[in-house]
């Protein structure tokens, strides 16, 4: 069975045997070499926004280009801990920002289980039908910014074999210029 750690360790429980996978918190000093190989991808994707999010979406890591995204956001949505995904779909964040905003919250609503934060993004956004171009990935986010407007798709890395459950859990999400334009102004 191709199942995550975590559901792994359940079902060992759920059966009377120990969890074989540990949860070991990010901030521990044994996962030091994690932490230490994620700031260096981070910063190399410079000058390029990138984030490192957990199973919940919470933001974990991001490099300087971050801010870019952040810029004008409410700062109750700024306060640790910090979910990318109301990030980018509540009125007060990046919503009001991104021009392909329906297209954009379908891409996002897409990726996750359809749960409360499901239901409160979902209730963030017109409830539109994806158009008949929605592939579902490579969608780029159209986002105003100070330096013009921004055309960046992203890709997303999982650690799928790490054998701890925190590092499993965890997604580099490396955004990218859609556009020669785009990769101007994050260069400037």
């Amino acid at each position: 069975m191709e199942l995550p750690l975590r559901e792994r360790n359940d079902l060992l429980l759920s059966a009377g045997y120990a969890p074989v996978y540990p949860q070991t918190p990010l901030d521990d000093p044994g996962l030091e070499h994690v932490r230490t190989a994620l700031r260096h991808i981070l910063t190399g994707h410079l000058p390029y926004p990138a984030i490192v999010v957990d199973a919940r979406h919470e933001l974990v890591l991001a490099n300087d280009a971050f801010d870019l995204l952040t810029e004008g956001i409410a700062e109750h949505l700024l306060r640790p801990p910090i979910n990318v995904l109301r990030l980018s779909l509540h009125p007060d964040g990046l919503a009001s920002r991104i021009v392909n905003l329906e297209q954009w919250a379908q891409h996002i609503l897409d990726r996750i289980p359809r749960d409360d934060l499901y239901e409160e993004l979902s209730g963030y956004v017109p409830n539109a039908a994806p158009g008949p171009d929605h592939v579902g990935f490579a969608v780029p986010v159209r986002l105003r910014s100070a330096r013009g407007e921004l055309r960046l798709t992203t890709t997303i890395t999982t650690f799928a074999t790490a054998l701890d459950v925190t590092v499993s859990e965890l997604k580099l999400e490396a955004f990218l210029p859609a556009d020669a334009t785009t990769a101007a102004l994050l260069a400037g």
